[in-house]
């Protein structure tokens, strides 16, 4: 019998659904962290909407919050749903990093998997839970269905409904640059400061007077520390923040395409996780490994070419304008059409022979690992802004950089060379050449390369963070490892945890770095914030160590100075975790304060375990790392412009055992405007029960290093 044409087998058939649609909107699942002090509930709303709400020790973090898709010319994933299944299970691992802040991680979780149902349309949408003892991790699932094959995002509508109007450290919301200074507000003053907030950049499309980027971090009035990012973007677009500033309500706000669509799916697929990270500690939120463990174990069975880097480079004499990139001052260039030997040089090309020998010889003599150089190749007389499909080759070498001789030369010394690989944007033009400049750097002793994106994407249309060009910075990573190559990749997208299975991912930078010293200056409090932000998805290429921080004593046209002391710029090497760190100031800086660069030579870039002493987001940050393998620790603590007085004891120092503490710190009339260059240095004896009290300027900080006395 045919129900449809029975009366009554239609009348239980409509009972039926109207039971489904009030079981589903009634039915709530509940789960906590390992720990019980993280809950999470998730409940079909009126309606069959997904919700979900997180409470840290009874106190509201994420009130009752939607879940769903909108999506494009059909049904949208947000409504009309009833529960079809759960599963749930608990986790626990401790696995090793290829590099890292530890020697293990413990990945520990409770899981719940709802699986929900559209009855109007019969597609099936998964979401999973991961509730850890630090935060929250969830992205939505889209099994292989015959209703649900391939569709396009117009919106993704996932909701975090805060408790309240917290402090927030914020950045525009931006399509293509997150290289603007932090701004410390409540979330009700975003929609005021957001003009003045957006400053320009090479390639920028802010989208809106209340948006936001992640990670965001914020402080709730009653002492909760909040971050709220994502993980294991791939195959994605990076997800803003839109904020509604009369209930505060964040929503996510996907980058969209050349067409303007959020994002082209084909089933089986996942979203990428979206995180929270709470605690009562802001030190909690600092040493959280929360996104890395929503990223899944590396990929590579050989991972034994892939090794944390100390660099020195031909670099900060032209971000300050002191030399240049380009060979010659002509301009209108087509690479298939000049001979560079039949040009005249403008004399300012820094990466010459000469030069890079010069940072060669002081790499190998001061135990780095390699030089970087930049403004080797063709093709950088008007490579900016002329949006040029065909830019550079990566291959051919300007006349007077002679990539036989220097290979030589620095393999002769213990030296590598970091490639550079400056794509103005094109990345089509980038992936052409991609294939042929990886086998030029396997000829010639090449291991890591720098990728960069200045300027807007080309093809047209499209921008830095959509799915499209993820997926391009996803392939370069993926070609690289075919080439046993690791990547320190600028201008592309902030991480999310990538690193932990493509570990070739050896930097980003994706945040203002120290090269904004030179256009202008960074914020004092901009290292205080910048691990609580940026480096929660990934290490950040930060480029430290700058001495000399009055650019105009060897550049009379660029009147920026760095706004920091000297000590602060060690500091850095501890506060901003990177296995790739450079030691960015030019040689002959270096060698007029030897005394103070003998931090740079000792410290560490790979960890065996890490400490957070003191942290306050935008007020200062101390922390111990061990380094990796021995039982020396390095100290690194970093302060606003108010100055403090650190109180640290080191009580994590192995009992019973002696160690020689030299500390780099501010002198008493140190400050990062008046006298950046005024530090003190001292040695003492202590054990795990000593106490310091360190003196820290305005936009200064300390460091020290502690080895075991034998």
């Amino acid at each position: 019998m045919n129900p449809l044409r029975n009366p009554v087998s239609t009348r239980r058939l409509g009972l039926l659904g109207l039971l489904c649609l009030l079981w589903g909107t009634l039915r709530a699942e509940e789960i906590k962290s390992p720990n019980g002090q993280l809950t999470l509930n998730v409940t079909l709303a009126e309606g069959g909407v997904p919700t979900y709400s997180l409470t840290y020790k009874g106190r509201p973090v994420i009130k009752t919050s939607k879940l769903g898709l909108e999506l494009k010319n059909t049904t949208s994933l947000q409504a009309g749903f009833t529960q079809t299944d759960k599963q749930t299970r608990s986790f626990d691992e401790t696995w090793t990093p290829v590099w890292g802040e530890s020697k293990t991680i413990r990945n520990h979780y409770n899981e719940l998997a709802v699986t929900l149902t559209q009855a109007a349309t019969q597609r099936t949408m998964r979401v999973r839970f991961r509730v850890f003892d630090d935060g929250l991790g969830f992205r939505y699932e889209f099994p292989r269905q015959p209703k649900l094959d391939y569709f396009t995002i117009k919106e993704e509508r996932t909701q975090f409904a805060l408790a309240g109007d917290h402090k927030a450290f914020w950045l525009p919301g931006d399509y293509d640059t997150q290289e603007y200074s932090t701004v410390t507000s409540k979330l009700s003053e975003v929609r005021g400061k957001m003009k003045a907030a957006t400053t320009p950049n090479a390639s920028q499309t802010p989208f809106s007077p209340t948006g936001v980027q992640t990670p965001l971090m914020m402080k709730s009035q009653d002492g909760l520390y909040i971050n709220i990012h994502e993980a294991a973007l791939i195959d994605y677009s990076c997800m803003h923040l839109e904020l509604d500033d009369k209930n505060m309500v964040l929503e996510s706000h996907l980058t969209p395409d050349a067409v303007g669509d959020k994002g082209l799916i084909q089933t089986p697929a996942n979203s990428p996780w979206r995180t929270v990270i709470v605690s009562d500690k802001a030190g909690d939120i600092l040493l959280s490994k929360l996104v890395l463990n929503l990223n899944e174990p590396t990929k590579y069975p050989d991972v034994s070419w892939i090794k944390p880097v100390k660099y020195v480079g031909v670099w900060w004499e032209m971000i300050t304008g002191k030399g240049t990139w380009s060979y010659t001052n002509q301009e209108n260039i087509k690479l298939d059409s000049i001979d560079y030997k039949t040009v005249q040089p403008n004399g300012t090309h820094a990466a010459n022979n000469t030069r890079v020998k010069q940072y060669i010889d002081f790499a190998a003599k001061h135990g780095f690992d390699a030089v970087l150089v930049e403004g080797w190749n063709i093709g950088w007389e008007d490579w900016f802004g002329k949006h040029k499909d065909y830019v550079f080759d990566f291959v051919t070498p300007y006349p007077d950089f002679d990539v036989v001789e220097l290979n030589r030369y620095a393999a002769s010394k213990g030296v590598k060379i970091i490639m550079h690989h400056e794509t103005s944007g094109s990345v089509r033009n980038y992936e052409r050449h991609l294939d042929s400049a990886f086998q030029f750097m396997n000829k010639y002793g090449y291991n890591a390369v720098k990728t960069g994106y200045v300027g807007d994407i080309v093809p047209l249309g499209h921008h830095h963070y959509d799915q499209w060009v993820n997926n391009h910075y996803q392939y370069v990573l993926e070609k690289a490892a075919e080439h046993k190559i690791m990547v320190n990749g600028h201008e592309a997208v902030r991480p999310t945890g990538l690193a932990r299975t493509f570990p070739n991912l050896i930097g980003n930078e994706a945040a203002r770095g120290t090269e904004y010293e030179s256009f202008g200056g960074n914020n004092a409090d901009h290292t205080t914030i910048l691990p609580f932000t940026r480096l929660i998805g990934g290490p950040m290429d930060y480029t430290p160590g700058i001495f000399q921080t009055r650019i105009s004593t060897f550049n009379p046209q660029n009147t920026s100075f760095v706004h920091s002391t000297l000590a602060r710029q060690l500091a850095l090497y501890v506060t901003m975790y990177s296995p790739l760190q450079m030691a960015a100031d030019m040689i002959e800086h270096y060698n007029e304060h030897l005394d103070a660069f003998q931090f740079i030579k000792d410290v560490a870039v790979d960890w065996d375990d890490t400490k957070v002493l003191e942290a306050e987001p935008g007020d200062y940050i101390t922390y111990a790392r061990k380094a990796k393998g021995k039982s020396s620790w390095f100290i690194g603590s970093t302060c606003d412009e108010q100055g403090r007085t650190s109180k640290i004891d080191l009580s994590f120092l192995e009992p019973g055992k002696k160690y020689t503490a030299t500390i780099y710190a501010d002198a008493p009339t140190a400050h990062y405007e008046k006298n950046p260059q005024a530090y003190q240095i001292r040695k003492q004896k202590v054990t795990s029960k000593t106490k310091l009290t360190q003196f820290c300027a305005p936009g200064g900080g300390y460091a020290i290093s502690l080895v075991e006395t034998k």
